[in-house]
């Protein structure tokens, strides 16, 4: 039986996300999804006492497209998940998938000394991390 490699969160994370800010509108943010080809918009800290924010696009499904909500007309900071949890880059991807399933998160910010270094998600702990050589 051979050793299994331990694969960490900076060995799988991606750097397909956007830093915005919450003021943006929700049209703002799909269009820096689109154009950025983003799977997460991470919402900037307000100030160094302040904490990221998240927006995914099942968020703008459930919270402004469900409700039939205008995007020009909502802000990024009426939908957004805050404070995010986040990942430390040291963290096995077995602990990722059961935090992620702990507490329903699809997707985290990989956070090194409370800066954001990448995002790490279902796809890429699986895909990336449960077969490795």
């Amino acid at each position: 039986m051979s050793e299994r490699k331990i694969v960490r969160a900076r060995d799988v994370m991606s750097q397909d996300y956007a830093m915005v800010d919450g003021l943006i509108t929700i049209r703002e943010a799909i269009s820096i999804f689109k154009d950025k080809q983003a799977s997460v918009l991470l919402i900037n800290k307000r100030n160094e006492d302040d904490e990221y924010g998240i927006l995914l696009l099942s968020d703008i499904a459930k919270k402004v497209l469900a409700q039939d909500r205008s995007p020009e007309r909502v802000n990024v900071y009426e939908v957004m998940s805050k404070p995010v949890i986040g990942v430390d880059p040291q963290m096995d991807v077995r602990y990722c998938a059961r935090l992620f399933d702990n507490f329903g998160l699809s997707n985290a910010p990989v956070l090194q000394n409370g800066e954001v270094v990448g995002v790490v998600g279902y796809n890429q702990i699986v895909l990336d991390g449960l077969l490795t050589e």
